[in-house]
């Protein structure tokens, strides 16, 4: 199922086609803060907006800049390359002697606002973050298009992990099953496929929530996750409580990241888990991810595109825009709406 083109779609048929990333402008993400700066300290706090450069390009830059190690450049996520993006980072100057700032300025990296933060910037301490995508070439039924997507502001969207996770060949899982059968790796790569692995073995069992409609409304011994955060509850018996906390976004369904230990589900959500993670290759997946150590944890199955907002620019030119929590796809949302080609990709 690493072809994520082939996940089911939870609002019926695709109601467009259309090309996206025809330019980097086309796709650009905003970091929503999590705090405000300290004002002090010895950490030099950066919000840089990038052009066609990935996070860790951006982060050996100011490491040179900065004449220090890239251990002292902190930043909350990883943003991709084939974007306009604004984000956060921090660089450790002990003797709080700021370099200078005119000399990062180049055609494809400005520096938009800088302070300093008593703390080096931690991966993960961001609210969100803020997406606007343009669609071009757009084919369809425009009032279908509007219908669609006025059903995801209403009902939000199942939170796939999406491509990114599986690699640009779409082969970690089956570098992750070499990897568990012995194959030696590096360590960078070692994280990336135990993280291919992980996501895979999710979207199956989502897979299976989206095909029986039960991604957005819970199952009996449902294990439920307050929206934005890793907290988790239940099972418990279902309530007038729960049902109007699901219905504002409060709380969501949550499926399987797999690690050691046993699940947590109960009743009808238990058995669909466990038929769903005995089939095909996922036993040998799931003992891999447990030789590894990792600890079972949960994800949300449903993801809320906040605030969706969306304007035709012309017959065939469609914008988004939508905040989504840190760790979801906005491919996730292009996915629902139908066949939605990266400009780069077309042959």
């Amino acid at each position: 199922m690493t072809d994520t083109s082939l996940l089911p779609l939870a609002f019926g048929p695709a109601v467009l086609e259309a090309v996206f990333r025809s330019r980097p402008e086309d796709f650009q993400v905003d970091e929503i803060d999590a705090f405000d700066a300290s004002g002090e300290g010895e950490h030099l706090l950066l919000t840089v907006r990038k052009r066609g450069l990935n996070t860790a390009e951006v982060a050996r830059t100011l490491a040179r800049w900065a004449g220090i190690g890239e251990v002292g450049i902190g930043y909350a996520g990883l943003k991709d390359r084939h974007a306009v993006t604004t984000q956060r980072f921090s660089v450790h100057l002990p003797k709080r002697v700021s370099p200078d700032l005119d000399a990062l300025v180049k055609p494809n990296l400005e520096v938009v606002a800088s302070t300093w933060h008593s703390r080096k910037l931690p991966r993960g301490a961001l609210e969100g973050n803020r997406f606007t995508l343009v669609l071009r070439q757009v084919q369809g039924e425009r009032e279908a298009i509007d219908a669609r997507l006025q059903a995801i502001a209403a009902r939000g969207l199942p939170n796939w992990f999406g491509e990114q996770r599986f690699g640009r060949a779409g082969d970690n899982v089956a570098q992750a099953l070499a990897m568990f059968e012995g194959r030696r790796v590096k360590r960078e790569q070692r994280s990336m496929l135990l993280s291919a692995a992980r996501s895979e073995l999710f979207n199956r069992v989502l897979s299976a929530r989206v095909t029986d409609g039960s991604w957005e409304r819970g199952l009996d011994g449902e294990v439920w996750m307050l929206a934005g955060s890793r907290s988790v509850f239940g099972p418990e018996a279902w309530s007038d409580a729960l049902a109007e906390r699901l219905a504002r976004f409060d709380i969501h369904p949550s499926g399987p990241l797999w690690g050691e230990g046993e699940l947590r589900t109960q009743g009808a959500c238990a058995a669909l888990e466990t038929q769903v993670l005995t089939q095909g290759d996922a036993p040998a997946l799931r003992a891999g991810l447990e030789s590894a150590r990792l600890k079972q944890e949960r994800r949300a199955l449903r993801q809320q595109a906040a605030d969706l907002q969306w304007s035709w620019q012309d017959p065939q030119t469609l914008e988004l825009r939508f905040d989504l929590v840190p760790g979801s796809y906005a491919t996730a949302l292009l996915h629902e709406l139908g066949a939605v080609r990266e400009a780069n990709r077309i042959t």
